[in-house]
């Protein structure tokens, strides 16, 4: 199938060379014209063939707003528009009932698996009416890791990205109980080679997992983390993901200590924010500070 993609960073270039690696043509728009294919929304609608689908890949809030309102008048009846970004929930049931009323489709998909997306391939959780999710499968296939796993119809629009939201909650509190144990592991005398206990977890404990492993990829790099500043960003998954929690009485005590525990790294050099930045900058490719 032919894909109109706009947003050509670290996830959507990579998501562009996979897809066409499935034998899908893809047609790529991004501001920075060494990156694209075609150099403006209108000449990448008009490239495609309809029904289209364009998938949006350009960040949360008022950039993915531009481009829907701008891709609302480009589109016809009958195409499909898919934001894999990391949008508010709230904001897909918006931006579908804006496209709807043109006759355009609308589908919201969360996306994981970083810088390294190429090669292992994504994860997916995607929400809308069945109609528009069987026009985007072709896509979906091609972007999924291999096997029986790792994509999702999570539900009715918006789904897909409050599913994603959770998820990056969840890696919040895991990120944070790996390093909360590194600095205890550090503190203490009697433990000579930290960096090898990490490694040894790898295989045989239940908390093995691809964060362990990019842990010690971590270590291996920069074995006490020295080169790193203790401080880490939040993308706004988690703060909405408490916010969410709060809407509607669920308690998350874990998720939520995670995301204060990054607000605290802005007042102090925290070891454990080492370890946050340090996993965030293995599996997304996240900028981190160096220490002074």
């Amino acid at each position: 199938m032919q894909l109109g993609l706009i947003g050509l960073g670290k996830m959507g270039g990579n998501m562009r060379e996979r897809i066409r690696r499935a034998g899908h043509t893809v047609v790529g728009y991004d501001r920075n014209p060494d990156l694209a294919d075609v150099h403006s929304l209108a000449e990448l609608v008009s490239s495609l063939e309809g029904p289209r689908v364009v998938w949006v890949m350009v960040p949360a809030g008022a950039p993915t707003q531009t481009v829907i309102d701008e891709l609302g008048d480009l589109l016809e009846a009958g195409d499909t528009v898919v934001d894999g970004g990391n949008s508010r929930w709230t904001d897909d049931e918006k931006h579908a009932e804006e496209l709807a009323a043109k006759g355009i489709g609308f589908v919201d998909c969360g996306v994981s698996g970083g810088v390294w997306g190429l090669e292992n391939g994504y994860a997916l959780m995607y929400g809308g009416d069945a109609e528009n999710i069987a026009k985007v499968q072709p896509v979906f296939d091609a972007l999924k890791p291999e096997g029986d796993f790792g994509a999702v119809h999570a539900g009715k629009v918006g789904a897909g990205h409050f599913s994603k939201m959770v998820h990056n909650g969840i890696e919040y509190a895991m990120m944070q109980a790996y390093a909360e144990g590194w600095e205890l592991l550090e503190k203490v005398d009697s433990v000579t080679d930290v960096r090898e206990v990490f490694r040894s977890w790898q295989e045989g404990t239940v908390i093995r997992s691809w964060l362990l492993d990019l842990a010690v990829n971590a270590l291996d790099e920069d074995e006490h983390l020295d080169k790193l500043r203790g401080y880490a960003q939040d993308s706004g998954e988690g703060r909405w993901t408490v916010e969410a929690a709060i809407d509607h009485a669920v308690p998350l005590p874990a998720i939520t200590a995670s995301l204060f525990a990054r607000f605290a790294s802005r007042q102090d050099d925290s070891p454990q924010m080492k370890m946050i930045a340090a996993l965030r900058n293995q599996f997304g490719g996240h900028a981190v500070e160096s220490a002074k």
